[in-house]
């Protein structure tokens, strides 16, 4: 039986740039769809439901990621002053050290089970069996990281090797290879002694504060200033930035993994992905008679063993073979199957170019709902924005723009200067420049509007806020 109780550390950062344009820098592959109705990190909680002796799961973002993790732990009942938020990156091992030490004010024997938000697995029941044999070692004070069983020689992963054995299910870590060429990949896959790096770990937070103080003493020191400082802001554990922004940026690896002599690792084979490239995940999709993946409102004729994805607009393919597709509002996407990994180039390209669309999708969210931007010129935005029952916009004015709302659905109140007035379905509302203004949303269902911006600048710097509820 279990007597250590297990907290799962859901790590919610990254980019996930290589599934562009879907997953952008400001929301990435962690918070879409890509299989079913859960996003990633709601299905990395959800996956979590049959373990035994688990607390809730903390979860580690960054501050622009904030507002989208809390409201997706809130559809599915998750949210519980449980979101630490990093003033900026800097990579695992400091995520973990926070994550530890946060544990460890509540329970000085708890044991960390680390995972990513963005990993596929389709066996759980091999996951529940891996996990039960990880923590008789991580009880006995081993740090132990989880192998999956390469099933071909992939040169995306870096891999593990197996040492001497400790149990029936159990290796001693011989050391940790960066990814590796296609022909020593393949040697590794032959040779049944390596193991694809997982990135996924469990021990007990005490343990690895002690190996982290042992090996990389300045990553915990500046984390222990950090929490000593932080703040709680709504669901957000925040951080004193002066002191995180000193730590050292490292991985777990690097860090602690490779230099402990208390590493273990468990062999795992739970048809595990971190859904890498569009390649990939055509690999893991359903596919139709023709060996497509079709998502979204696609007419395919003649075409075969490629994955298209529509997200808003009518995809119509003729005599294709091999092809990646991939529409969103402002992007599409066309490329060989086999060159899915070079979709950074793209990103490059825009990032050269001082384009946003390697960054920001239309819609952003907000604590109070989010917005999509319609259409945009020099002198003019059309944005459509929705807010949630009981939702604010905070009391703000702009020097350089006017805007028009006009409510589509749902009850809102409206205040400009010193007057409030109610607004319901069709009727609208004119917001001279230069006057204050605040909208709520007072009724029980999404207030839906369609903003109209107007003027000689049109940038959010041109906002200043009086009452700012978030």
């Amino acid at each position: 039986m279990i007597m250590n109780k297990i907290y799962p550390i859901i790590m919610a950062g990254g980019t996930g740039s290589r599934l562009w344009p879907l997953s952008r820098e400001s929301y990435p592959k962690q918070f879409i769809q890509l299989f079913g109705e859960d996003t990633m990190l709601q299905a990395t909680i959800k996956r979590l439901h049959g373990l035994e002796n688990r607390s809730n799961p903390l979860i580690i973002c960054n501050e622009e990621h904030r507002f989208v993790v809390a409201e997706q732990l809130r559809e599915i009942d998750q949210l519980a002053n449980n979101i630490i938020l990093e003033p900026c990156g800097r990579n695992t091992a400091p995520a973990v050290a926070l994550a530890a030490l946060e544990v460890m004010r509540k329970d000085p024997n708890g044991i960390l089970l680390v995972l990513a938000a963005d990993h596929v697995i389709r066996n759980e029941l091999a996951f529940y069996n891996a996990i039960r044999d990880a923590v008789v070692h991580a009880s006995n004070d081993k740090l132990v990281t989880f192998g999956v069983i390469p099933t071909y020689p992939e040169t995306g992963y870096g891999y593990i090797k197996k040492g001497k054995k400790v149990s029936a299910t159990t290796f001693d870590v011989a050391n940790f290879v960066e990814k590796p060429n296609l022909e020593t990949a393949k040697d590794y896959l032959q040779s049944g002694q390596f193991l694809w790096n997982s990135g996924m770990f469990i021990f007990k937070a005490q343990r690895y504060l002690d190996e982290l103080e042992k090996y990389c003493p300045e990553i915990l020191t500046h984390c222990k200033l950090a929490l000593c400082h932080q703040s709680i802001d709504l669901d957000f554990i925040r951080l004193d930035k002066t002191e995180f922004e000193k730590c050292p940026s490292n991985s777990i690896d690097y860090a602690v993994m490779e230099h402990t002599q208390d590493a273990v690792v468990v062999p795992m084979d739970a048809q595990w992905s971190d859904v890498g490239s569009w390649l990939t995940l055509w690999e893991m999709s359903k596919k139709d008679d023709s060996n497509n993946v079709i998502q979204g409102d696609v007419i395919a004729i003649n075409t075969n063993d490629s994955y298209i994805r529509s997200e808003n607009k009518l995809v119509a393919t003729v005599g294709i073979n091999n092809l990646i597709i991939i529409e969103t509002k402002d992007a599409v996407l066309v490329m060989h199957k086999e060159q899915s990994q070079d979709v950074k180039q793209v990103i490059e390209k825009l990032k050269q170019s001082d384009r946003i669309e390697y960054r920001d999708n239309r819609e952003s969210y907000r604590p109070w709902g989010k917005t999509d931007l319609i259409d945009s010129d020099k002198f003019y935005k059309v944005r459509n924005t929705k807010v949630k029952p009981g939702g604010k916009i905070s009391l703000q004015l702009h020097h350089h723009r006017s805007e028009h709302w006009v409510v589509v659905s749902g009850t809102a109140k409206v205040t400009i200067g010193r007057k409030s007035q109610l607004l319901i379905e069709n009727q609208s509302v004119y917001i001279p420049l230069g006057q204050k203004h605040a909208i709520e949303n007072i009724g029980k269902i999404d207030l839906e509007l369609i903003e109209i911006q107007s003027g000689r600048y049109l940038c959010d710097d041109d906002i200043i806020r009086f009452e700012d509820f978030y």
